[in-house]
């Protein structure tokens, strides 16, 4: 059948040469290359598309993630410890159909066989590998530790021995969103006595520490893991009260990939006699999982978290009641120094305690104070804000935590928290009373929902409503979920006011050791947003 004609009524077309004066090809090539543009304009105007059904054009839209990844650091267990690793998808995991959630440990990838000789007969055909849900990442294909389903978390124990390696964990799918992991280590020789927990984080290139330390009673480590398919590159930088301290052996540092790597801080500098550091580890080349661990003999060890980004205003929670004793170690990092007001929240909100209302810290260098028992046996956390708003300086800021008892004590390390947002998980919480909840409601009051997993044992979830005044620090027993035995999760989530800082303090007595660790809960991020695409026909012109 012949096909009718097009026809544009702006103008016409003619063959070069005829009724055109001057006219040449390529004139007639750009009017015809214009009338094709307009007739696919009119089909498009003429036939749009349809209206979505959600939000309007352009408009970003939250989706589910689907898949989450983080790093445990080699467990600093030395021969005597034990470490467990706990993993949970809260709730009812993700809306995505099928995944998984598993843990295993990080080793070198496995070599590429090189190509037979020419003329040599082709090698016999072997089955195909098991799928690898990290592969490329440094990670086998036996997981250590697999969930069976959201909303239950599994334990496992950590390879045996002071060369035990860092563990990635990977989950897909409904596993995905808010998928948690928690390390958790005790140890009982008397050269690093204390319990150490972790929550395992994402790689990354660029990380800040503050509170460790080059005494001779310190063994301060930093672990470096790759779980990348190619070497990393990482410098590790430290700086004191003198700025930064010189060293010949912290830049260039390499990792290969399934690698894990602890590098002794005294190590770094000729310095030995630094109390108080600040570290900021950059991967100039690949990512890494960076962590910091403190270990100060017989007084106690644990994990120093890494910071929060260099910010004017750092709050940190999460200080239990019976501390015995209390350190700030703050760092600034830019060209300014930092003047910064000390508030502590209590019963009526923020307020600054006598004789240490404020810390001058000058550009590039750390200060530290020892605060004793200034919380006055009351659960607290402590912000740090400019005392000029004017002059609003970014800084890092730890605080070592202290606790004894029967002449015994141990150590936990806390820094600048993040709010929980919309829901935030601890993977190892612990019953019969070892685990307590702070909650801290930075400015105005707000209304939490705090939920026990079912156990590694069995049981049901239990819920609870707690309600933090405004400028105050909430502590409570962790609710237990009913029924069941072994460890648990706890979500919380901010129903309404807010923002909310949040911890989970874990108390174990060992040996007469009032060992614990405290860790820091922030948003499970659950949830990205993602910007909507509209049609543009625009952009044939453009």
């Amino acid at each position: 059948m012949k096909k009718p004609a097009l026809k544009n009524p702006g103008f016409s077309l003619k063959r070069p040469g005829t009724g055109v004066p001057g006219g040449s090809r390529t004139g007639i090539s750009v009017l015809a290359a214009a009338g094709v543009l307009v007739l696919v304009l009119g089909v498009a105007e003429a036939r749009p598309p349809a209206a979505p059904a959600g939000p309007p054009p352009g408009a970003a839209v939250t989706a589910q993630v689907e898949r989450t990844a983080v790093v445990c650091p080699q467990p600093m267990q030395g021969l005597t410890g034990t470490t467990s690793i706990t993993a949970v998808t809260p709730g009812a995991g993700g809306s995505a159909a099928g995944g998984s959630g598993t843990v295993s440990d990080v080793t070198p990838p496995a070599p590429v066989a090189s190509a037979p000789p020419s003329g040599s007969p082709a090698p016999a055909q072997s089955p195909a590998p098991a799928a690898n849900p990290a592969q490329g990442q440094g990670q086998p294909t036996g997981a250590r530790l697999t969930l069976a389903k959201p909303g239950v978390p599994v334990s496992v124990q950590a390879a045996n021995g002071d060369t035990a390696p860092g563990s990635v964990a990977v989950a897909t799918g409904a596993y995905a969103p808010g998928f948690t992991v928690t390390q958790t280590t005790t140890v009982t020789d008397q050269r690093g006595t204390g319990m150490s927990g972790v929550t395992c984080q994402p790689d990354g290139t660029d990380f800040w520490f503050a509170g460790a330390s080059t005494a001779a009673d310190r063994a301060d480590y930093v672990a470096l893991t790759n779980v990348g398919a190619s070497s990393a590159v990482v410098d590790i930088k430290l700086y004191g009260d003198q700025g930064e301290a010189e060293s010949d052996a912290a830049g260039g540092i390499t990792v290969p990939p399934g690698g894990s790597q602890a590098v002794l801080i005294s190590t770094l500098t000729n310095n030995t006699a630094i109390n108080d550091l600040a570290v900021h580890v950059v991967a100039r080349s690949g990512r890494v999982s960076a962590a910091l661990h403190a270990a100060d003999g017989a007084k106690g060890a644990d994990w120093v978290p890494a910071s929060t980004a260099p910010a004017p205003t750092q709050v940190i929670a999460g200080l239990p009641a019976d501390l015995s004793g209390l350190e700030l170690v703050v760092m600034a990092p830019g060209s300014d120094d930092a003047d910064l007001k000390i508030q502590l929240s209590g019963p009526n909100g923020w307020f600054v305690p006598a004789g240490h209302e404020s810390i001058h810290v000058k550009a590039g260098m750390v200060s530290a104070v020892q605060l004793g028992q200034i919380t006055r046996n009351e659960v607290s956390a402590m912000r740090l804000s400019p005392s000029d708003n004017q002059n609003a300086t970014p800084v890092v800021a730890a605080l070592r935590v202290d606790r004894a008892a029967n002449n015994k004590s141990d150590s936990a390390w806390l820094t600048g928290s993040s709010p929980i947002g919309k829901r935030a998980t601890v993977a190892d919480v612990r019953g019969g009373g070892a685990a307590t909840l702070y909650l801290t409601a930075a400015d105005a009051a707000a209304t939490v929902r705090v939920t026990a997993s079912a156990s590694t044992g069995g049981g049901t979830p239990t819920t609870k409503d707690v309600q933090v005044p405004a400028g105050s620090t909430v502590a409570l027993q962790s609710p237990e979920p009913a029924g069941g035995n072994g460890a648990f999760a706890i979500s919380m989530e901010t129903l309404s006011g807010g923002p909310v800082m949040a911890a989970r303090m874990l108390a174990v007595n060992t040996n007469n050791v009032p060992m614990f660790t405290i860790q820091a809960l922030a948003d499970d991020h659950s949830s990205v947003v993602v910007p909507q695409a509209a049609q543009d026909p625009g952009v044939l012109v453009h």
